[in-house]
């Protein structure tokens, strides 16, 4: 076992009592509760299935998985089963808790944050968003793009919080529930709303609601650890949520640090973990107050900048630095500029300077010299500060990333690819979009320009008589840079930039899959012109809070980021600048807010929304303490801006500190050669996604390293509606009910959900599924009678920080009691999901690692009436073969290691985006069928 402090070997050990586990900043957290859970397993009779794991994002959840699934390893701890135990977001298990248990909500999408808003706007009536009153005088009622970010927020807080409905005004509470209609009659759960359906089932009259009764059942017999990390954000409806898993005698642990409280503004309330050892009975707590992550001289100015918050409203503690990283006189500095020009240029000559100075990552590691990705930059609003040092770094040629989809329209390139959309809807001509990509220095040497506007003038014919679906912006944007032979290694500027600029396209991808999603099924020329409109107006102040980056590419470059993007992560050297009064601490926004809807009144505590300075020093904790040896505060007045002209006291506090030098003595000299840090973040795949780094590694480089989108098809969901149908038919059978070919049509329209299809394309999927459906009921009915195991989870540990997971679609045995893993496919599932001889037997190692049983057969079953069903044994040699595939895939995926294949195949015709990748062959064959389907 790893050798830990006294606290957090008695966290660990606390394994019976109510546990509230005290984390400072770098104190080891996550590895304690891996630990932890590794010690539950240990119990006799505890199972996986029995722990739920709660974190704040899913990069932590991956984290979290890597962690304990380690530790269960080297102790020699079986892994069986840990499939079952869930680790990731309260979101992420309320839906899947839902979609399992209640019919009602089976064929259900997710709506994120942006595509929400812009459900909001299209449907600005009848969501209620035009219909909400206010109490200003000048605007009696909510408007259209202005206010859906703020409606949001009023439809979530009146779900999350604690609300007297009524102090709320009937116009508001009208509007809030033509909103939730509207949800529900387009089969769309928003981040709350998961939560709150949820949490009304688990606090039901189970006798007198059967789905509730099913759900608590589950929970009763099935829950009996709750983890709960980053407990300092969850907001009242969360809160309900843990209530209700652990009232049936569940024990539950929370772990956070109350002086991390910064989303308040979300709903998140501090006094849920102040308080939390008052309102759960003999709660053991337990401080980790050793930070292992920075130097002594970080540690005690975050130490000072906590003990700022009053005593009464935070809890005891005192951190202490217990890391390997020394602190030398310069480390520290606060220094102030004439104003954010020449605040810029210095950040910009410190990072190029600081170059090549050592640093020691680890106690046991060598000395790397610093690169680009080592330097942080965090502010407390990216979309209002950055610009100065944008246009320096750009200036000079330093390489930098901006955290989240955050000002992506603000760069070159992407006003660029912009400017095509521009183009569509005849807003610029082709001189000036030339003039553009010439600007952003994005036409290759090998550029055919006249073929790329061959592609936007057929674009734009919006009078080609086809179906709406064609009109495809995505698929748009793929086919110009392919025209326009726009790849890896032909942006001009080398191999680092052309990493950047694909990096960039990758995120505008995911912009066009965010309004398209919402937008498919609408005439075209509105539909190009809303696009354009958006990423004109309204896209960049969406995307200006987004947390998360769309791929798990990790260029090495500067980063540029909101401290609350920056929760969670650490770098060697970390620059807070701008730190001017009224911006950090940041200044009450005026204008219209929630309180001019909501009644503050209405609220229990609705200090936290306006945010408090409390609030503020808290956030300015998270920054300083994300800096492992390097910290550099800066000043700089904006000219003739009276509101941002003085220092901001978190400036004066660090000036005052003696850890802190107040004019810069110059950069410690470089001895090594930069070299990053390069790591793949922990990542989770799908075991359709593995199938894509099998077939084409480059592939796979695209779309979950840059973040590309294939475009979306207007079949989208039948293979899905097909699955799960089958699936309800198999859970039933195993509950002995066999259902016969009749019920079909009933299992399809509980299940089939095509958003995207045109009236007569969604009529014949419906058909075409009612016969599938029924076909197979009346073909395998005997087969039902020996289900195994319907919508199994299963998980295979590819390599370090690598996991695959997903469900296998059927288990069953044979009459010969041989046991066969089953998956099942369509035609429109076939066509990018052909279940291959090595795909299905990765599906015999997971079943194997979940229960040590090993299947006999694999079997493809096709559901098509004239389809070809595939059985065969499961072979040790490929068993062993598909193992160490799975492993070597894992290695280059760690080491980004993501070759094309070297040539023209199959499986490129069926590439979304063999357009990214080389030149097509002319009489190469193009898959453009039904979508992608997972199971």
């Amino acid at each position: 076992m790893t050798a830990y402090t006294g606290a957090q070997a008695e966290a660990i050990g606390c394994l019976h009592e109510p546990l509230q586990i005290i984390a400072c900043a770098g104190s080891g957290k996550t590895q304690v509760i891996s630990q932890r859970v590794a010690e539950i397993l240990k119990q006799p009779g505890v199972k996986p299935r029995n722990v739920i794991a709660f974190t704040f994002t899913e990069k932590a959840a991956a984290e979290l998985k890597e962690r304990i699934h380690t530790v269960l390893e080297s102790e020699g701890v079986s892994t069986q089963g840990i499939a079952e135990m869930y680790i990731g977001t309260m979101h992420g298990y309320t839906l899947d808790l839902l979609q399992r248990l209640v019919p009602e909500t089976f064929k259900f999408s997710t709506l994120t944050d942006i595509t929400g808003r812009l459900f909001i706007d299209r449907n600005s009536r009848r969501s209620g968003l035009t219909e909400c009153p206010t109490i200003s005088p000048g605007t009696p009622r909510l408007k259209r793009f202005v206010h859906s970010k703020l409606y949001m927020q009023v439809t979530s807080v009146l779900r999350e919080d604690t609300v007297n409905e009524k102090l709320v005004p009937d116009g508001v509470l009208k509007a809030h529930w033509d909103y939730m209609n509207l949800l529900y009659e387009h089969r769309y759960f928003d981040f709350t709303e998961m939560i709150n359906l949820a949490v009304q089932l688990l606090e039901a009259d189970s006798g007198e609601d059967a789905e509730a009764a099913l759900v608590q059942r589950h929970i009763r017999d099935d829950i009996r650890y709750v983890v709960v990390d980053e407990y300092q954000d969850v907001n009242p409806l969360q809160e309900r949520l843990i209530r209700g898993l652990v009232q049936f005698g569940a024990n539950v642990c929370v772990v956070g640090d109350d002086d991390q409280t910064i989303y308040q503004w979300r709903g998140s309330e501090v006094n849920n973990i102040v308080t939390f050892k008052d309102r759960y009975a003999g709660v053991r707590q337990v401080t980790l107050d050793d930070n292992f992550r920075s130097s002594k001289g970080i540690v005690e100015v975050g130490r000072s900048i906590a003990e700022l918050i009053p005593s009464g409203a935070r809890l005891p503690k005192a951190m202490t630095a217990s890391g390997h990283q020394t602190f030398e006189r310069g480390d520290l500095l606060a220094v102030d500029f004439s104003d954010p020009d020449s605040e810029a240029a210095w950040i910009c000559d410190r990072i190029e300077s600081m170059r090549g100075v050592a640093f020691t990552d680890r106690p046991s590691a060598a000395p790397r010299g610093l690169s680009w990705s080592d330097f942080a930059v965090l502010y407390r609003s990216v979309a209002r500060d950055a610009g100065p040092l944008v246009d320096e770094m750009r200036r000079r040629g330093i390489p930098y990333v901006i955290k989240g989809l955050n000002r992506l329209f603000d760069s070159p390139e992407i006003q660029a690819i912009v400017g095509i959309f521009r183009y569509i809807v005849s807003e610029i001509d082709e001189l000036l979009l030339r003039a553009l990509f010439n600007e952003a220095a994005l036409v290759p040497q090998s550029c055919n320009w006249s073929a790329a506007m061959r592609v936007l003038d057929e674009g734009r014919d919006f009078d080609r008589g086809e179906r709406w679906g064609v009109y495809n912006i995505q698929r748009l944007y793929l086919e110009f840079l392919e025209a326009l032979t726009l790849r890896e290694d032909t942006i001009p500027g080398g191999h680092a930039r052309a990493e950047l600029v694909f990096y960039q396209l990758g995120k505008f991808s995911q912009a066009i899959s965010d309004f398209e999603a919402i937008y498919f099924n609408t005439d075209p020329p509105q539909k190009y012109k809303a696009f354009s409109d958006w990423l004109a107006f309204q896209a960049p102040e969406y995307y200006a809070d987004t947390d998360a980056d769309v791929g798990y590419a990790a260029p090495d470059a500067v980063i540029i980021s909101t401290v609350h993007q920056a929760k969670g992560m650490q770098w060697p050297a970390v620059f807070v600048p701008c730190l001017r009064n009224n911006r950090f601490p940041s200044k009450r926004q005026g204008g219209l807010g929630l309180f001019h809807v909501v009644p503050d009144s209405a609220l229990a505590s609705p200090d936290r929304y306006r945010g408090t300075i409390e609030d503020e020093t808290r956030l300015f904790y998270v920054a300083v303490t994300r800096a492992q040896k390097y910290l550099f505060a800066s000043f700089s007045p904006v000219p003739g801006n009276r509101l941002y002209g003085r220092r901001s006291p978190f400036f004066d506090h660090c000036a005052r500190q003696a850890w802190f030098l107040t004019r810069d003595p110059g950069a410690p000299a470089p001895s090594l050669e930069p070299h990053a840090k390069r790591e793949v973040a922990n990542v989770t795949l799908s075991f359709s996604e593995l199938k894509y780094l099998f077939e084409c590694p480059y592939q796979f480089k695209l779309r979950f390293l840059y973040g590309f989108n294939p475009p979306l098809h207007e079949a989208l969901g039948y293979g899905k509606g097909l699955h799960d149908a089958l699936a309800e038919a198999h859970k039933r059978a195993l509950d002995g009910e066999v259902l016969p070919a009749v019920a079909a049509e009933e299992l399809v329209d509980r299940h089939l959900h095509v958003p995207y299809a045109y009236p007569e394309l969604k009529s014949a999927l419906r058909s075409a599924a009612i016969k599938a459906v029924g076909r197979y009921l009346n073909d395998h009915s005997t087969d039902l009678e020996r289900t195994v195991h319907s919508e199994k989870q299963i998980q295979v540990h590819v390599a370090p920080g690598v996991t695959v997971d997903g469900r296998i679609d059927l288990v069953r045995r044979l009459d010969t009691d041989e046991l066969v893993i089953v998956d099942f496919k369509s035609t429109a599932r076939a066509q990018d999901e052909d279940v291959t001889r090595d795909q299905l037997h990765v599906y015999a190692v997971g079943y194997h690692e979940l229960t040590g049983e090993r299947a006999d057969l694999i079997e493809v079953l096709n559901l098509d009436e004239d389809g070809k069903t595939i059985r065969e044994k499961v072979e040790d040699p490929l068993l062993a073969a598909v193992r160490g595939r799975i492993k070597d895939a894992g290695t280059s995926l760690r080491q980004n290691d993501l070759p094309r294949l070297p040539v023209w195949g199959e499986q490129c015709g069926k590439c979304d985006l063999a357009e990214l990748c080389r030149d097509i062959p002319p009489d190469a064959k193009r898959f453009t069928g039904a979508a992608p389907e997972t199971g």
